[in-house]
Parts: structure tokens; C-alpha cells; sequence
């Protein structure tokens, strides 16, 4: 890892912080490395322009906006850890912040892996030992309000080891065997309870020992970093997600998300 990689000293948190009442601190990992097919073709899912500024830069901006994140770890594609550095310099928030972090959240840069699971365990392994809390967030979730945030990290401080935002189910879900050629009808097979179900989203937060040993322990494909967690046989908790908090993963959502940023700099000045 180069020198220009690492981050910056933090200063001491304020004494207002809730770091400094608990005595933790927090740090955010975003694996940014993924090309994001279904977007369409062009530049990896992160660097898409959203509101004329790549996803990425939203997606670290709505983690720094918590007073009790400190670092925020972007995990680039593996060949272009230099470009998304440069690309978080040109963004950096005003006040005359040092190369390397944005007000009082620092930043770094790695190269991430060929999976996603793979690129979150090198963020993970990027993480000075004064970490105490854990979240990973996608970066493909760039609107994230900062209130969603702070109720995972929160949640986390009171002792839960696992906690995931999440929302209700508006639709009816049927589960189905998998039709033997792609487009054919699928039999379904059961209606789970919808009051039952909930849609997860990012952050999501743990005890960093938590998610170390589910990095270290647990293998085959999983969706998401809680569902490691719950293979080691603990308890995840579920805090109220945000309807702004959805992913960015098809064209229509990029238009959604186009909306909401626009209704933000209308009426918040974002």
C-alpha cells in the first residue's frame, strides 16, 4: 500500500461525540469494486455520474456526514485504487481539509478483490486496530440519509452485534422452483408471511470482532455481510430503514435517484 493510501492522523474526537462518551470509534467500508452489468455498459457502478458527481462521492459523503464516523475505507477496483484516490481528493469537502480526509473523517484507499465478499475482508484488513465499530455500506446506496446511520451505529454501541436497516415489504413475495430454462412459467411453491419479511439496505454495522471472524470462518457465496454473521450463529437485529436508501442497480433506479437529489438541492440546498 503506498504512502498516499494511508490516512492522516485523526485528531482527537470532540468532546461532544458520542465516540468520546462510549469510548469506540467507527469506521466505514465501502466496496466499490464491482462493474455493475446491469447499469448498462460504461464506467463501474461507483463512478457513475449522479447529479454530475459519481455515485462513490455520494455514497462516502453520506457516511462522513455522521459525527461518530471517523474513516471511511473505499474499496477500489483492483487495477484503479490511484484513480478513485484522486477522484476523493478532487470531491474533498471545503475547509481546507489535508489529502486524505474530508473535515474530521479520514479516508483510505485499497484494491479491492474479485468478489465483493473478498473486497470487504481487505477493507476489513486496512483498518488500524483502533476500530471498535464496523459498517459496511454500498456504494451503489448513495442517498442514504445520515439518521439511518447513526441509529445502526447507536444500535451497535447498546451491544447488538449485528445490525441491518430495513423496510417493510409492499409487495406480496411468492417463492418458486426455478424453471429449468430461463422464461419459463415457475411453479410456486410457498407465500411466505409478508409481516415477516423485510427488505435489508446499508449501512450495515457490527462489533468489528464479529465481522472479522465471519470473514474469517465463513465461505460460499452470501448476498450480504449479515448473513455471515448469522452463519456463525448470532443474533442480527433490524433498525428502520430509509425509503432513499435503495440501490442503485438498474436505469430506472439511476432516474429515481436523479429525482431525489433533485428534490434535495430544491428544498435542502444539498
Amino acid at each position: 500500500m503506498s504512502d498516499e493510501s494511508r490516512p492522516s492522523p485523526a485528531a482527537p474526537p470532540a468532546e461532544t461525540s458520542a465516540d468520546t462518551r462510549t469510548n469506540t470509534r467507527t469506521a466505514v467500508v465501502i466496496p466499490a469494486a464491482g462493474r455493475g452489468v446491469r447499469l448498462g455498459p460504461g464506467a463501474p457502478k461507483a463512478l457513475r455520474a449522479l447529479g454530475g458527481t459519481p455515485m462513490l462521492i455520494h455514497a462516502v459523503r453520506a457516511m462522513a456526514a455522521s459525527r461518530a464516523v471517523s474513516l471511511v475505507v473505499v474499496v477500489a477496483p483492483p487495477d484503479g485504487a490511484a484513480e478513485v484516490k484522486s477522484l476523493l481528493d478532487a470531491h474533498a469537502l471545503p475547509g481546507g481539509a489535508p489529502s486524505g480526509s474530508w473535515g474530521s473523517t479520514d479516508f483510505l484507499v485499497v484494491p479491492g478483490g474479485e468478489s465483493r465478499q473478498e473486497s470487504v475482508r481487505l477493507g476489513l484488513d486496512a483498518l488500524p486496530p483502533e476500530y471498535d465499530i464496523v459498517l459496511v455500506h454500498d456504494a451503489a446506496r448513495p442517498l442514504v440519509p445520515v439518521d439511518t446511520v447513526d441509529a445502526v451505529i447507536e444500535t451497535v454501541r447498546e451491544g447488538a452485534s449485528a445490525v441491518v436497516p430495513a423496510l417493510p415489504l409492499s409487495d406480496t413475495v411468492k417463492q418458486v422452483e426455478p424453471a429449468a430454462v430461463p422464461g419459463e412459467p415457475e411453479p410456486v411453491v410457498a407465500t411466505p408471511e409478508r409481516a415477516r419479511l423485510r427488505a435489508v439496505q446499508t449501512p450495515q454495522g457490527f462489533d468489528r470482532g464479529t465481522l472479522v471472524r465471519a470473514h474469517e470462518t465463513v465461505s460460499g457465496e452470501v448476498t450480504d455481510d449479515a448473513s455471515m454473521v448469522e452463519r456463525l450463529g448470532r443474533t442480527v437485529v433490524v433498525v428502520p430503514g430509509h425509503e432513499e436508501a435503495f440501490k442503485v442497480t438498474r436505469p430506472l433506479d439511476l432516474v429515481l435517484a436523479e429525482a431525489v437529489l433533485a428534490r434535495r438541492r430544491l428544498n435542502d440546498g444539498f
